[in-house]
């Protein structure tokens, strides 16, 4: 079997999550032939499936399985929550899986922010995707974060296929 990849996406409300994962998700789809599998984490346990302009409608208009989880419930034919491990059994085949959210969870991990960075993410990313409305030199990053272009998926998708963890 190949080996699947799986990476996550974390930041604010509004900073681009949603947006970068659909032209990440479509390019892995259309360009690289890929399977892709999406987790979106639902904190406020809030999502409803279906509706048209909702974000699991988005993702899943892309052609990816996904699955929508919060604290109360993985939508997914079932009504618990899941571990990381127990929401890939569901998807049957997949290259990469895209997590939006679940910043606890052991995955390599891209922090994306527009306007200004908030440090609490620090502990939490690997990257940071960011654009022009962001100096980075007026903050001090932790060692080792990746700087990548919150408007480029392909430089995105080159960091994903490099840093993702195997699962």
């Amino acid at each position: 079997m190949s080996k699947r990849l799986a990476v996550a996406f974390t930041g604010p409300s509004n900073s681009g999550k949603t947006t970068l994962i659909l032209k990440v998700a479509r390019k892995l789809i259309n360009e690289y032939s890929k399977k892709v599998a999406i987790i979106k984490h639902d904190p406020k346990d809030k999502a409803r499936f279906d509706v048209v302009g909702k974000d699991s409608y988005k993702f899943s208009d892309t052609g990816a399985e996904v699955i929508v989880t919060s604290p109360n419930r993985t939508t997914y034919f079932s009504k618990q929550n899941k571990d990381l491990d127990e929401m890939i059994r569901l998807f049957d085949k997949f290259d990469i899986l895209l997590v939006e959210g679940l910043k606890n969870l052991p995955l390599p991990r891209i922090s994306i922010f527009r306007d200004n960075i908030d440090s609490d993410y620090f502990p939490f990313m690997d990257a940071l995707a960011i654009d022009d409305t962001i100096n980075i030199d007026n903050y001090k990053m932790p060692d080792g974060v990746d700087i990548l272009d919150l408007n480029n998926p392909d430089e995105v998708i080159s960091w994903i296929l490099k840093n993702a963890k195997e699962v």
